[in-house]
């Protein structure tokens, strides 16, 4: 929330400070934007914990692979559920209207970009530092202790998410301009610079070309969110609104089922490639029919937000959701060292047993963060109160 939005401060409990929020909510506010960033953040971290057939390997590392690759037509799930396009979608929308905002108010690019990144990386800083800590001591206490980057080094998934988001930001004063300058034409540039890198890291060989693609995919997804923030999804049609999913999800069929791109939106073991590491012009079609099915949703989603209680849900999650995303692959691993403590080393394969213990991957990590976001929700906490976007912006 805005500075004008925000209740007063007064060291009161959580939950108050929550119905305060809620209570502050100007009819103006856009509740589904936030939604949907509570969404997509939600969905990534129950991913890792659920879909995940995590496990050390014989030299005592931690590996990440899921049951996609063995198992028919569960790629399908990664169509809707692979939505980091949709936070940076649901980025674009804030980050335009933030910046719209400063402008308004005269203020400079560089002020618009610093109170950004604020909001993020002061919960980076605060998880790095902990974990240089603990480093330190393990080094200190355990002669053999061979450092969390050998032994469990997915605790810092997180961070290569919000660096690529982090760079985004930084070219927002950029991107901001030309879409203002010339929006189709700017969203059409990226769209063929992506295809362009596929092209010639597939057709040419080129294979270290894709790191660009990198970029290009993530600012596509996130410049889509200037189109919502400008209005323009907002006064199309249903019927165009149909079109433009419909057309994105047949370009997602087509361009996996000519055998060159996988269809799983996600790593699967004995893929030949990911479509996401480098992102391939896949995820960019992705992003369109993500887009698309979230507009097509957006009337009926924002007429349940109106209500008070999951509208409270939204604001409670956003208020803590860097603190949340950076830390719940650290819980996850200290629910799979309670998991082996108490029960042996978990499996390495998608058997029925795993499938069995889905719902303790849900409650036993939710249970171990609990308390970790108590304890440094209060850094991103803090930027709220000192200005920065209540929503998580």
């Amino acid at each position: 929330m805005t500075r004008t939005e925000r209740p007063p401060s007064d060291n009161s409990r959580p939950a108050r400070s929550i119905d305060a929020f809620v209570d502050a909510t100007p009819a103006t506010r856009d509740r589904y934007i936030d939604f949907l960033r509570a969404l997509s953040i939600v969905v990534v971290v129950l991913w890792h914990w659920v879909f995940s057939i995590t496990h050390w390997t014989s030299d005592g590392r931690l590996t990440m692979p899921n049951p996609i690759g063995g198992i028919p037509l569960l790629w399908s799930a990664t169509w809707l559920l692979q939505i980091i396009p949709v936070f940076f979608f649901v980025g674009g929308f804030s980050n335009y209207t933030g910046w719209i905002a400063s402008r308004r108010e005269r203020g400079t690019d560089t002020a618009f970009v610093r109170s950004r990144l604020s909001r993020i990386l002061a919960p980076v800083t605060a998880f790095i530092g902990t974990w240089v800590v603990i480093e330190v001591i393990g080094r200190l206490v355990v002669a053999d202790y061979r450092g969390v980057w050998h032994w469990g080094r997915v605790v810092f998934v997180p961070l290569w998410f919000i660096g690529v988001y982090a760079g985004v930001i930084l070219l927002v004063p950029l991107t901001a301009r030309l879409h203002r300058t010339a929006p189709v034409r700017t969203i059409c540039v990226l769209g063929a610079a992506i295809a362009a890198v596929d092209l010639v890291r597939f057709q040419f060989g080129v294979g270290g070309i894709g790191v660009l693609n990198g970029a290009f995919v993530f600012l596509f997804s996130h410049q889509l969110g200037y189109f919502y923030a400008d209005g323009t999804l907002t006064r199309w049609s249903r019927q165009r609104l149909w079109a433009l999913t419909l057309a994105s999800l047949v370009a997602l069929t087509a361009l996996t089922s000519i055998g060159l791109y996988p269809r799983s939106m996600v790593a699967s073991t004995g893929g030949r490639f990911s479509n996401l590491n480098p992102p391939t012009v896949v995820i960019a079609c992705l992003a369109v029919f993500q887009v698309g099915v979230a507009m097509l949703l957006r009337g009926a989603t924002t007429r349940w937000l109106a209500r008070r209680r999951p509208w409270r849900a939204v604001i409670a999650i956003n208020g803590v959701i860097m603190t949340l995303f950076v830390w719940h692959m650290s819980a996850y691993v200290l629910a799979l060292g309670l998991v082996q403590l108490a029960a042996g080393a978990p499996g390495a394969h998608a058997t029925g047993t795993w499938w069995f213990e889905r719902p303790v991957w849900l409650v036993l990590p939710a249970l171990m963060l609990v308390p970790l976001v108590a304890l440094f929700a209060r850094v991103e906490l803090r930027r709220i109160r000192s200005g920065c976007d209540g929503a998580g912006g």
